[in-house]
């Protein structure tokens, strides 16, 4: 038997949208794309929406809508991938990365707060595995810490304190406090990837909340221009009136394509579905593993529901080769594991950048000895069986 980690769950549904869209003759940003910016924001409860070719495209776009450039500080967190820090620097702002906290995987929040400088702009928190952040410290960390703020532009003084751009690659459909993730931030980005809960082949959405004194619409037509290289009319537009055109700024290119779009459209219809499906493997893989001492995370609590992205699990007294070990025998039964994730300060490009994974202990901590098993909807049960009877048999020669 042989089970991949994370393979796209695709239906001839997505198939015959893509199909459609093929065959009507629009296969770039169109009429599809537009109802899937609908969809999304009517489903996280968010005042809009804007999709585009990736959640790095939405993060960083959003940081550039804000202002935020050099001389600024941009916060988040150690443990978290790439992507998430990657466009801190893309905009020439400095990353200030914060250790997590003990045994969990999002950031410490106290850390966090000792971390915010005059010129701290933004705060990126990772809804990591599709678990939800403590909003509610988070916010009031920005409040606490208004006194040290100086806006940049007009939106950072509409918000009037650091700005919350959440990173939710993996958290479309969580919920923190009966509110859904999307509608909590002052900015949240979502990944469609390949390997995500809801995917577009490649792709994502970014989401906002009204802000006082700034239109949605200026907003949105903001971030199409920035995302089309600041051209003042898309081709869809084009085909629907005049074909003049502006360029209004020397922008980027990262609009999403209807073909894509309508693979989101149809995954949508059964998205609900998809996330239960998730959590009933979640309770299977805990009602098995626990009970010997696995640690895993806690995906349902009173005040969060995650969207059930990655089930990760730590095997206690173990070190990283001992890890390493685990992970080669899954896969020699034919079973793929994954690493989530190795902390940012373990990789060239960031002690390039001078941090050293010394100062962030919790990371590393968490990191040693952390395998993720296969998590996705199209797990039969008796591929949840066998993952479970393979992890249990290899595990017994490293639980105490």
């Amino acid at each position: 038997m042989v089970i991949n980690f994370s393979p796209p769950d695709i239906t001839e549904n997505e198939i015959n949208e893509v199909a459609a869209a093929l065959r009507s003759g629009w296969i770039t940003t169109g009429p599809r794309t537009k109802k899937l910016e609908k969809i999304v924001a009517e489903y996280v409860d968010s005042d809009c929406c804007v999709c585009l070719n990736s959640q790095t495209a939405c993060a960083e776009l959003a940081l550039r809508l804000l202002g935020v450039g050099e001389g600024d500080e941009v916060i988040t967190c150690a443990y978290t991938y790439t992507a998430t820090a990657s466009v801190i620097d893309h905009i020439g702002a400095k990353i200030v990365l914060v250790d997590s906290q003990k045994d969990d995987i999002h950031l410490d929040y106290d850390a966090l707060e000792k971390a915010i400088t005059e010129k701290t702009k933004v705060i990126i928190p990772v809804d990591l595995a599709g678990l939800p952040c403590d909003y509610d410290r988070i916010f009031d960390i920005v409040e606490k810490k208004k006194e040290l703020f100086t806006p940049a532009n007009e939106l950072q003084e509409a918000i009037g304190r650091i700005a919350v751009v959440a990173d939710a690659a993996h958290a479309l459909g969580a919920e923190y406090k009966n509110k859904k993730i999307g509608s909590i931030a002052d900015f949240t980005s979502f990944s469609f990837h390949a390997v995500k809960n809801l995917t577009t082949a490649e792709g994502g959405a970014l989401t906002w909340k009204a802000i006082e004194g700034i239109s949605n619409d200026d907003i949105y037509k903001k971030l199409q221009l920035m995302s089309l290289h600041g051209q003042s009319k898309d081709a869809y537009s084009k085909c629907h009136g005049s074909w003049d055109y502006d360029i209004v700024g020397t922008w980027y290119k990262c609009n999403m394509t209807d073909v894509v779009a309508a693979m989101g459209i149809s995954q949508f219809q059964r998205y609900p579905q998809m996330l239960d499906r998730r959590h009933y493997i979640i309770n299977k893989y805990n009602e098995a593993l626990k009970p010997l001492g696995v640690v895993t995370l806690e995906h349902v609590t009173d005040d969060y529901r995650s969207s059930g992205h990655l089930y990760i699990t730590r095997i206690p007294g173990i070190d990283e080769n001992q890890r390493n070990e685990i992970i080669i025998k899954m896969g020699n039964t034919g079973i793929a594991c994954n690493v989530h994730y190795k902390p940012l300060p373990m990789h060239t490009a960031y002690k390039n950048l001078g941090f050293d994974i010394k100062n962030y202990p919790n990371a590393y901590d968490y990191y040693k000895n952390e395998i993720t098993l296969p998590l996705h909807t199209s797990l039969t049960e008796e591929e949840v069986d066998y993952v479970i009877e393979r992890y249990i048999t290899i595990l017994k020669d490293y639980l105490k």
